[in-house]
């Protein structure tokens, strides 16, 4: 297809196209008289260009996208883009406390709090990859909306920073990496959200849990026991994870500067610990609530 048979298709001007072409999104083939040929993977390529710029994003953000075959990248793009409308919504509620009459000394560590919020969580996605890095990334988001008023606090922000600067790289076998991303693809930013929020349920009424899935526990118990699960792709990774975080410092250098920057965090860990006693003192087998994570004992 000519450009002009391109435009008609994808609804595209030709001058969008050519700026496409240039951003390298797209690659035409160049014909002897000058013209340039668009294949059929071409034209998808571009109505996928235009859907992702209808929804706001820019021509890097959609160059790793059609780059990457697994999808991994549009995932964590999508939970960017969640993360950005809650910080949004919170410089709104800046805005209209500014239109009644405070000042702006006041709102200042509000928005100091939003900008670290921003810099943990972007560096929480690039430090764990995947699946594992969302919903890290979207767990702990909800506890750094405080702002940093005491030196401990600074110290433990900077403490984050720089184990997340710092850590190795969490890589698994190419194996484990396709059923990681094959059994995570249909899971949403919005759904780790609702994932988030039943482990907040069982953390505050540990009891209710266990009575409402008794029945899951004992199956699960009896399935662990199995040589099918010890063999499986999900045993092996939650055996990968465990080891990653004894020996990274994410116990002994992330989660104890979490508990010092946030109060909030400190106060859900506590809880954590409360529920786990209680979880453990009746299926000491069961996998354990780990900062929102389950690792088996």
């Amino acid at each position: 297809m000519l450009i002009s048979e391109v435009s008609k298709a994808t609804n595209l001007t030709k001058k969008a196209i050519e700026y496409y072409i240039n951003q390298g999104l797209v690659f035409p083939e160049i014909l002897e008289n000058g013209y340039k040929y668009f294949n059929e993977n071409d034209v998808e390529h571009l109505k996928k260009i235009s859907v992702f710029r209808k929804i706001g994003l820019g021509t890097d953000d959609i160059k790793a996208i059609l780059a990457d075959e697994k999808g991994e990248v549009l995932q964590k793009i999508a939970v960017q883009k969640e993360l950005c409308v809650q910080r949004e919504k919170a410089k709104q509620a800046i805005l209209d406390q500014l239109s009644i009459g405070k000042s702006f000394a006041e709102i200042e560590t509000t928005l100091n709090a939003i900008e670290q919020n921003q810099t943990v969580t972007d560096k929480l996605l690039e430090a764990f990859p995947g699946f594992y890095g969302r919903f890290i990334c979207l767990h702990f988001a909800r506890f750094l909306n405080e702002p940093i008023s005491t030196p401990q606090q600074q110290a433990a922000y900077k403490a984050i920073i720089e184990f997340l600067d710092e850590v190795p790289a969490l890589t698994f076998p190419k194996d484990l990496q396709d059923f990681l991303l094959e059994n995570t693809r249909h899971i949403s930013a919005e759904n780790i959200g609702e994932m988030n929020e039943q482990t907040k349920r069982s953390v505050e009424n540990p009891e209710q849990f266990l009575s409402e899935n008794r029945e899951m526990l004992t199956w699960y118990l009896e399935y662990k026991k199995s040589d099918e699960y010890k063999n499986s792709p999900a045993f092996k990774i939650q055996e990968m994870l465990k080891e990653f975080n004894q020996t990274s410092g994410y116990y002994n250098v992330f989660i104890p500067a979490m508990k010092r920057l946030s109060g909030s965090y400190a106060e859900y860990y506590q809880q954590l610990e409360i529920a786990n006693e209680k979880i453990l003192s009746k299926y000491p087998e069961i996998t354990r609530l780990d900062n929102g994570c389950l690792i088996r004992n």
